[in-house]
């Protein structure tokens, strides 16, 4: 085995390192969103941000919506998906300026993909704004979009324990919306567990209870919405 040279120097063995990017691009993002907020509110518009799992009833909620609030508010809506336009084209039949943001292997959207997605609207010729965020329970929680408020949707079809096993996107919530009322019985979902878990983790949210489907409790979230409206418009 060689020898080391005399006079030659030690290289002490290096040392891994992790380069922490998160923050800078969180950063980045929250810069974004600020943009986005000042945008939204020299037009005096509402701007909301909707955030569920896959099939919790978030276009169906939407569609109810534009339909319930023909005459009274314009809509407008960014829909997220990894792929396909199939619930961008359900939207539009109702009437509404619709943008679909196909995002491929991204699990949500941030604010710059807003920012470009809203330039196809005419938001002068709105009231509200509608992001329908990527169907996911995780990634869409660290990244604000610019909204004013922000929305969970929970179905009674997914259980009572979807807020603690998922805190971080529950405790950000403005509104929690318990969604498929119609089916809690036959899904055997347990409404005062349920009620509980959000209470402990988004004890701050306004919490709705709906059904898309049969148009209960549709007029509390509509009421909501337009009281939020009104003390934009001022």
């Amino acid at each position: 085995m060689p020898k080391p040279m005399r006079g030659a120097r030690r290289t002490a063995p290096s040392r891994p390192r992790t380069v922490v990017v998160a923050r800078a691009v969180l950063s980045m993002n929250d810069q974004l969103a600020a943009l986005n907020r000042d945008l939204f509110r020299k037009h005096r518009l509402l701007a909301l941000n909707i955030l569920s799992s896959p099939g919790s009833g978030k276009t169906a909620l939407l569609e109810r919506t534009i339909a319930d609030a023909r005459g009274r508010f314009r809509i407008g809506i960014v829909v997220g998906d990894l792929a396909t336009e199939n619930d961008a084209e359900r939207l539009r039949r109702h009437g509404a300026q619709v943008v679909q943001i196909t995002t491929g292997t991204v699990c949500h959207l941030d604010a710059a993909m807003v920012a470009r997605a809203v330039q196809s609207l005419d938001l002068a010729a709105l009231d509200l704004l509608v992001v329908e965020n990527v169907g996911n329970l995780v990634c869409p929680a660290s990244y604000n979009l610019g909204e004013d408020l922000r929305v969970v949707l929970l179905s009674t079809t997914e259980g009572e324990d979807k807020p603690l096993k998922y805190p971080p996107i529950f405790s950000g919530a403005d509104v929690v919306v318990v969604n498929k009322k119609d089916l809690a019985v036959a899904a055997g979902f347990d409404r005062e567990a349920a009620l509980r878990n959000i209470r402990r983790t988004a004890p701050k949210a306004a919490v709705l209870e709906l059904s898309a489907k049969t148009g209960e409790g549709m007029e509390a979230w509509l009421a909501l919405l337009e009281k939020r409206l009104a003390a934009r418009k001022r």
